[in-house]
């Protein structure tokens, strides 16, 4: 079985916790699109009613309008009970490095406003300390990136200011540039989270730190869960 089966199985196995009347907040990349196909599916055939979606892109936001699920805003509402996304690295702690696919503002405050935050990934993007195979994405203001960039050098990381297919920076969905800053193995993520924070000019970094609940893994030997101790 490949990896695109694995994903989709974990992906669907994640969906099997939604309940009718849910709000459902939707991730963002190819791990998170099996479970908002499988979600639309449900509502069609009747097994699921009454959702409603909060997307963490404009991406996710056009693939669930295509596949008919209703959506909402988080100013419409007062909080997610579900979110389903994925990860580009996940610690011992269920600590998360996201922001591969350029969405990390907008999945961590859907993340924040969750009451479960359900991760689905595949078994490479595991690892015993954060750093160990991802760098850390960055979004910062256009405004400053030059300095945020130097900013980053000054606390050891090698930094390159992310590209789109055209050669010219990507833009998030807010805007912004994204900085992919490398630090190697991050001994303490709790710290430099903090430090990044404090930064004007650094609207939001993807060091995700407790905000998860469970994390569901897909490897060649099945399907496991980790949950949050």
């Amino acid at each position: 079985m490949d990896n695109t089966e694995l994903k989709k199985q974990a992906a669907e196995k994640a969906v099997e916790q939604i309940k009718s009347g849910n709000i459902i907040g939707l991730g963002t990349g190819s791990t998170a699109n099996f479970a908002i196909t499988k979600i639309a599916e449900l509502l069609k055939n009747g097994m699921l009613k009454n959702i409603v979606g909060i997307p963490t892109s404009k991406a996710t936001e056009k693939l669930a309008e295509s596949l008919s699920i209703p959506l909402t805003t988080l100013n419409e509402i007062n909080g997610i009970d579900l979110t389903i996304d994925g990860a580009d690295e996940v610690d011992d702690q269920l600590n998360l490095i996201k922001g591969g696919g350029g969405a990390l503002l907008r999945e961590k405050v859907v993340a924040q406003a969750s009451k479960r935050e359900i991760i689905v990934v595949d078994e490479s993007k595991i690892s015993k300390q954060l750093g160990e195979k991802w760098h850390v994405p960055v979004e910062v203001l256009k405004f400053s990136f030059q300095l945020e960039k130097r900013f980053l050098e000054s606390l050891g990381a090698s930094v390159e200011l992310r590209k789109a297919d055209d050669g010219n920076p990507y833009m998030t969905d807010e805007n912004n540039y994204i900085l992919d800053a490398n630090f190697g193995i991050i001994s303490s993520p709790g710290t430099l989270a903090s430090k990044l924070e404090q930064r004007a000019g650094i609207v939001e970094h993807g060091i995700f730190i407790g905000l998860v609940h469970e994390v569901i893994i897909a490897s060649p030997n099945g399907i496991r869960t980790i949950t949050k101790k």
